[in-house]
């Protein structure tokens, strides 16, 4: 009991630093180990799982908000370490049954119910206590507990509550009325006068007890002297002795008769014991016989039924191991046509069902090694090669012949004047009459669809190529539209040639009608080849079609192998996309070599044309996303680069038509190409359609780049006419393209470059020309400026060439004439440009020039000279403005 006691103790300190470690006053009453099982309901009863081991502990939590303690029961787990930690929390006032186990012989296991709970379906765990005594001084524990603070108590099954009370009474010294914890004694909420288990009813009422201590009060024992008592009791003794051997001789005679009449019953029960050990024999042999004739009519019955049972098992062996002669008939000879296509299906799904009925999961095992099986195994075997061979070859031939029949008739395709539309409709009627064909053959041999697809590829890509080809070459015939000029930036090439170009918007209508002709043909064909060939890959989700109207249209033949859809796994979709995307490459190749012809016209007839072939090339791209069939969109992204190689290639001659300006004879004036540039983006910014944006940028930004970089170095080639030159181009680039910038991001860009460099020419212009009429004026004032950094300004005055009479000098040779000087400055001005409109802008610029460096120099002088005399400021800028 020490042993025991001292564990205790030792668990609950471990509860009460697990549950928060001693923080709160929740404080632990009772902490006992027990295993945890879970409970599951099957046919036998109640079973369990495998325990885990927990501690159940009761615990009291005082509130400062009110006296009435809270109590709780705690399950604690094991962590990896062997240290408690909190699993659940019950409130002890939600306890509504404890039930022991009945199913448990040792009576250690019991549930507890609470009311509380979400789900009553599931079986609450179960608790295994090591032995009774651990489970009454629990139970004890927790009914007390309710009844003292709770006031009530739990329904009690299948535990004698007199048993209980005997325990408690028995145990009731280990009942202790305090729980020693880390933070001292705690007085425990169990009183002794509560260590009586009460269950419904007492064992004994009050009115029961008072009844019997009445009635023990009437009769008077007697009691004084315990010698005296003594003596009355050996009294009475000797008297109910003397009184029994009196009563024994009075009867005698009676026990005489007895003894006569147990001798006459002792002969009689003799005779009937001889009679039964004769019965006896009889019987033993009997039942020997008996014994002998139900042994031999059990094994007649045994083996009577072990007959009729390898009857049925032979018979159904002999049903799978006949071949209906109607089936062989169809398998090895039949006909494949239409009519009997319903014969044949039969025939293949009674084959595959006849071979999966021999082997070993549908077959039991001890007949897969005899001999008849084997040999019918191989039979069918050979069956399926002989029917696999015949369908094979008869599909080949099949498709070939379907295909030769129309590339034979002309009006399948487009002819001079008439653009015909593919139609595939019957085509794809006739060859669903086979689909369920393919699929069995599938089954039986999957091997044997690889030929099948090579041939339904080789003999469709014929068709395929024949349609595109005509209609490709019809459609260019049959739409009308003059060549538009290359050579839109090309120094030769008149002012007037650009702007007459032709409206080619027939060459982007004959692309987008080719596209929408062909590319939901091809999207149908490659997903009714991916379902007619039993490629296990997902149902293919119809693309949105796009009209030449830019409409969204629908395909009526998108339904297509819904009358046999087949269930697909995902493993085995990722395993045969990349064999559907090869067969979709053999099936569709060489049709591209028809868009690509139509392209190159294009672009011979219009190379801007580009742009909108490029905008709907991405719209026809962009609706195909979801679908399976790889080839078309490859096809789609390589026609969106062989467009953006052709427009690149129009960006690169047009760079070279500007850079071939730089090779011609000196050039004055506005440059033939800045002109002819906003025409040329005036009219792409017409063809953009959808997400040519980026194709047209790009173009802008390697055109207007070479554009600035010839300008630059045409300009570098006669220095004195430079700034002339790149101020008088930088405003024509400007002037044009006003409009464009402002709805053009990227064009905006360049025009800011553009106003930056006619900003930085229009100032060297202007100081050049300032200087050369006031350079001495100016060149005296930098003299100032440069002596300024080393000598004091007081100092400047009595340098050679910078005293006072050098400065009259020099006011007098600049300024005495000063009004001439400024219309030299503004015919100067005038004669180089030949831009007339630029001229006002110009001069203004080249006056408030002036008059800012005028006001540095006066500023200067008054600092240096204060005593002498300069025309002022307000004076220079009153003559300008006379001018």
């Amino acid at each position: 009991m020490a042993n025991q006691g001292t564990e205790n103790t030792g668990i609950i300190r471990a509860c009460e630093v697990a549950i928060d470690g001693g923080v709160t006053k929740e404080r632990a009453m009772l902490c006992i180990k027990v295993s945890k099982s879970r409970g599951i309901w099957n046919k036998a009863g109640l079973g369990s799982r495998m325990a885990k081991p927990r501690v159940l502990a009761l615990t009291v939590k005082r509130s400062s908000q009110g006296p009435k303690p809270k109590a709780f029961l705690r399950i604690l787990k094991y962590s990896a370490g062997g240290v408690l930690e909190p699993a659940k929390l019950y409130k002890l006032k939600h306890l509504s049954k404890v039930e022991v186990i009945a199913n448990d012989p040792t009576g250690c296991t019991f549930m507890l119910g609470f009311d509380n709970l979400r789900s009553q379906s599931v079986a609450p765990p179960q608790w295994t206590m090591h032995n009774t005594d651990d489970r009454n001084r629990l139970l004890h524990g927790i009914l007390n507990m309710c009844k003292e603070m709770l006031g009530r108590l739990p329904k009690v099954v299948g535990i004698d509550i007199v048993e209980m009370a005997l325990w408690a009474k028995e145990n009731k010294p280990a009942i202790t009325d305090q729980v020693t914890t880390r933070d001292g004694p705690v007085a425990s909420v169990l009183t002794p006068t509560d260590s009586k288990v009460t269950v419904e009813n007492d064992l004994v009422s009050q009115a029961e007890e008072e009844d019997m201590e009445a009635l023990l009060g009437t009769y008077v024992m007697g009691i004084g002297e315990a010698e005296a008592f003594s003596e009355r009791l050996k009294r009475e003794l000797l008297a109910l002795e003397a009184a029994n051997v009196h009563a024994l001789l009075e009867s005698e005679p009676l026990i005489e008769e007895v003894l006569q009449g147990l001798e006459s019953a002792t002969a009689c029960v003799d005779d009937m014991d001889e009679w039964l050990r004769i019965f006896n024999v009889k019987l033993r042999h009997m039942r020997e016989d008996i014994e002998s004739i139900e042994s031999r009519n059990n094994n007649l019955e045994m083996q009577s039924v072990n007959n009729k049972a390898l009857i049925e098992e032979l018979d159904k062996l002999l049903e799978c191991l006949r071949i209906p002669s109607e089936y062989a008939a169809s398998l090895t000879s039949g006909s494949f046509d239409e009519a009997r296509m319903l014969k044949n299906v039969e025939a293949c799904e009674w084959l595959t069902g006849a071979i999966r009925n021999l082997e070993v999961p549908n077959l039991n095992p001890c007949y897969a090694n005899m001999r008849a099986v084997k040999e019918k195994r191989a039979e069918l075997e050979k069956l399926k090669s002989t029917f696999v061979r015949r369908a094979s070859e008869f599909l080949r031939n099949y498709f070939a012949s379907l295909v030769d029949f129309m590339i034979s008739d002309k009006s399948y395709f487009s002819q001079r004047g008439q653009l015909k539309r593919p139609d595939h409709a019957d085509l794809r009627y006739k060859c669903r009459t086979y689909a369920r064909l393919l699929q069995h053959l599938k089954s039986l041999d999957k091997d044997c669809l690889g030929p099948l697809r090579k041939a339904y590829c080789h003999s469709l890509n014929l068709l395929l190529r024949r349609e595109a080809r005509e209609f490709a070459n019809e459609l260019r015939a049959s739409t009308k539209a003059s060549r538009n000029p290359t050579g839109w930036l090309e120094a030769s090439t008149g002012s007037n040639q650009t702007a007459n170009s032709s409206d080619t918007a027939t060459v982007s209508e004959a692309y987008s009608k080719m596209l929408t002709i062909f590319i939901p043909l091809l999207v149908d064909e490659s997903s009714f080849f991916a379902h007619f060939m039993c490629f296990e890959v997902p149902a293919l989700i119809p693309p949105v079609k796009i009209g030449s109207d830019g409409n969204q249209t629908n395909d009526d033949d998108m339904s297509l192998m819904a009358a046999y859809g087949s269930d697909v796994s995902p493993s085995n979709s990722s395993s045969e996309l990349g064999t559907l995307n090869e067969a979709l490459q053999e099936l569709l190749d060489g049709i591209q070599e028809d868009f690509y012809a139509v392209v190159d016209w294009a672009y011979k007839i219009d190379p801007l044309r580009c742009i909108s072939m490029h905008g709907i090339t991405e719209r026809y791209l962009s609706g195909q996303k979801a679908d399976a069939a790889g080839f078309v969109r490859q096809l789609l992204d390589d026609l969106e680069s062989r467009i953006s190689m052709q427009f690149g290639r129009f960006v690169e001659e047009a760079c070279h038509q500007i850079e071939r300006n730089e090779r011609n004879v000196r050039q004055m004036g506005q440059l033939s190409y800045i002109q002819r540039f906003a025409t040329l983006a005036t009219r792409m910014e017409q063809y953009i359609q959808g997400q040519s944006r980026d194709l047209v940028d790009q173009s802008y930004g390697k055109i207007v780049s070479t554009m600035f970089a010839t300008l630059e170095k045409i300009a570098q080639a006669d220095s004195k006419y430079a700034d002339i030159l790149l101020l008088e181009n930088y405003a024509a680039f400007q002037n044009s393209l006003y409009d464009l910038a402002n709805v053009v991001p990227t064009l905006a860009k360049f025009y800011h470059q553009a106003s930056e460099s006619y900003e930085q020419a229009c100032t060297r212009h202007i100081s050049m020309i300032i200087y050369v009429q006031f350079e001495k004026l100016f060149q005296f004032a930098r003299k100032i400026e440069d002596l300024m950094y080393t000598i004091t300004p007081e100092e400047i005055p009595f340098q050679l060439g910078l005293s006072r009479m050098d400065l009259r000098k020099t006011l007098k040779a600049s300024l005495s004439s000063v009004d001439k000087s400024i219309n030299a400055m503004y015919r100067k001005l005038q004669k180089n440009l030949t831009s007339e409109e630029l001229l006002p802008s110009l001069w203004d610029k080249c006056k408030k020039e002036f008059l800012d460096k005028y006001e540095s120099f006066v500023q200067l002088v008054t600092r240096i000279y204060p005593n002498e005399t300069v025309p002022s400021v307000a004076e220079m800028r009153d003559l300008l403005a006379s001018m």
